[in-house]
């Protein structure tokens, strides 16, 4: 599968970016390298990307990606190069490593996600479990992933500060795969253990407008230094609070914001000579598995929501009520893959890209929310190394990868470093809007308290 189609029009304003960026390439990397200097990446990550040829931008940051399963496989040792530097990082004597998954164990696509999660890191050389938090399972429980593969799932017990299995795992690094929407257990509190990402990065505290706040910052810098309009990679958004969806508390409000942005975007539109009609997406400020969201055009469509869509709107995963959103500036997907709207997704491990796919969905259009019901899942198969020059640029990194592909049985190392050298300009351009996304997630951990 090659690079998704972008109608003709979109495509010249979509090169003239593409170009901007190549070009400052160099200084590029110079930028990212300083900056992970300063700030620590989280340990991976997720961004869903939206393309309207004028605009670029990251559109959301899941600091608790659940879908490793959708990556090319091929990309696997460069991958596990990533998790390797992830782990020595939070723990330098690091060899062993406890996955702690969501604790739902029917959804076969996302056990599928935590074997490809766990493949990826025992390639790494890490000895990896898989412990689970869940109450319901009280003993070891082998599961089959969609695939027919299985993993082992085992209840985690607590000792004192640490987490061990029942055998006497005690693992070096806790790796939690559960963005705790549900909340914080008690039995990850106050552990001695290295637990990656923080509890304070689950939905329990985290918010998606703190993200977009620190994304400002990122994205003010970044567009100085390749001078271009922030506007073209930057989403406009604002915060609405004090909602209640079901008895049509804080309506009003709401529909203000959402006229107001639209207004700002509409002038934006004007400015720039954009026949496209503004909208907007509101979703819950808090939360993930694109629950919670709509696109809105007009303020009246707020003040005219039906019951379903108020129900809809009300409560997300875990039942957790919505009382606050995020009305965000919508940016139309004019990518398309066979005839179906599509979106890039890119997934990162500390700071480097190591794969992503398109999200695709033949039912919704170029201004709605494709994380639905209905959507697949398309991994992208060009060069991934192209997105990640600062991994290529590090020679001893990238002896690493190689090695590790010879190990497993991969193509010689002279046909991949002719893979590495055939460049993807798109797919690099995604990739440095990953990686702000990432620095932007990196200062937002940063400024959360403990």
């Amino acid at each position: 599968m090659g690079l998704s189609v972008i109608d003709a029009t979109h495509r010249s304003q979509l090169q003239d970016f593409e170009r901007t960026i190549l070009a400052k390439q160099a200084q590029i990397e110079s930028w990212f390298r300083a900056q992970w200097r300063q700030h620590r990446p989280p340990f991976y990550g997720s961004v869903d990307i939206r393309n309207s040829g004028y605009k670029l931008a990251s559109i959301d940051m899941n600091l608790f990606p659940g879908g490793f399963n959708n990556l090319n496989s091929h990309f696997l040792p460069l991958a596990s190069v990533a998790a390797l530097d992830a782990v020595e990082r939070a723990c330098a004597e690091a060899h062993s490593v406890l996955i702690i998954p969501e604790n739902h164990t029917r959804n076969k696509f996302y056990l599928q996600n935590v074997y490809a999660l766990t493949s990826i890191v025992r390639h790494a050389g890490m000895q990896v479990r898989i412990g689970t938090i869940n109450p319901e399972i009280t003993v070891t429980t082998v599961l089959e992933t969609a695939n027919g593969d299985h993993i082992t799932l085992e209840p985690v017990l607590r000792e004192g500060n640490r987490l061990r299995l029942a055998d006497g795992f005690n693992p070096c690094l806790i790796l939690l795969n559960n963005d705790l929407s549900g909340g914080v257990p008690e039995l990850l509190k106050g552990l001695e253990q290295n637990l990656l990402p923080p509890l304070k990065a689950g939905w329990t505290t985290r918010r998606k407008s703190t993200h977009f706040h620190a994304y400002n910052q990122v994205a003010a810098e970044f567009a100085q230094l390749v001078d271009i309009d922030e506007w073209t990679i930057n989403p406009y958004f604002e915060v609405c609070s004090e909602l209640d969806f079901s008895t049509h508390e804080g309506e009003n409000r709401l529909a203000e914001t959402v006229d107001r942005l639209l207004q700002r975007i509409e002038h934006k539109y004007k400015q720039l000579g954009i026949n496209d009609k503004p909208f907007v997406i509101v979703k819950a400020d808090a939360g993930t598995y694109g629950m919670g969201v709509m696109t809105v055009h007009s303020a009246d469509e707020i003040r005219g929501l039906n019951r379903k869509k108020r129900n809809k709107m009300a409560k997300v995963k875990e039942g957790l009520e919505v009382t606050e959103v995020i009305v965000q500036e919508g940016i139309y997907t004019y990518e398309t893959l066979h005839e179906a709207v599509a979106e890039p997704v890119v997934y990162m491990m500390d700071r480097f890209v190591i794969g992503g796919f398109y999200r695709v969905h033949e039912d919704r259009g170029p201004d709605e929310n494709l994380n639905a019901v209905g959507m697949q899942f398309i991994p992208l198969q060009q060069n991934i190394a192209s997105m990640n020059m600062d991994l290529l640029n590090e020679e001893a990194q990238t002896k690493r990868a190689f090695e590790q592909w010879e190990n497993l049985g991969m193509p010689d190392t002279e046909n991949i470093k002719q893979v590495y050298d055939c460049e993807s300009i798109r797919l690099y351009v995604y990739g440095v809007l990953a990686r702000l996304s990432l620095l932007a997630a990196a200062i937002e951990l940063e400024n959360m308290p403990d």
